[in-house]
């Protein structure tokens, strides 16, 4: 368990619930001070790497926020944050769609045609 550096990819996971969709930040390392590693949006991290079995098995705790921690990026990271959005991009489209009777006559025969 190393501190971080500048240039060190991190990565934050946030939900408002249960029913919520995982939202993904990511960030890099840009300044350092003795205790704290400060990221390009501004959000502070204590820069010393605690046990955080949430997410990763390492993390880095929020400057006066210690529930809440940023991980290094990993693959599976960017992988499940673009499955997350692509979830999100799908939800929001049909929230916001207003289905002509036309559209949903296709979609109803589309989804209905293996019954």
């Amino acid at each position: 368990m190393e501190k971080l550096k500048i240039g060190d990819k991190l990565y934050n996971v946030a939900q408002d619930g249960f029913n919520d969709f995982a939202r993904y930040s990511f960030s890099e390392v840009v300044g350092l001070t003795e205790t704290l590693a400060i990221l390009k949006n501004g959000v502070r991290l204590i820069n010393r790497p605690t046990q955080s079995y949430i997410i990763e098995d390492v993390g880095y705790s929020v400057s006066r926020k210690k529930g809440t921690h940023w991980h290094i990026v990993s693959l599976n990271a960017i992988r499940a944050a673009q499955i997350e959005n692509e979830k999100i991009r799908i939800h929001d489209w049909f929230q916001q769609k207003q289905f002509t009777f036309q559209e949903m006559k296709q979609i109803y025969e589309v989804l209905t045609v293996t019954e």
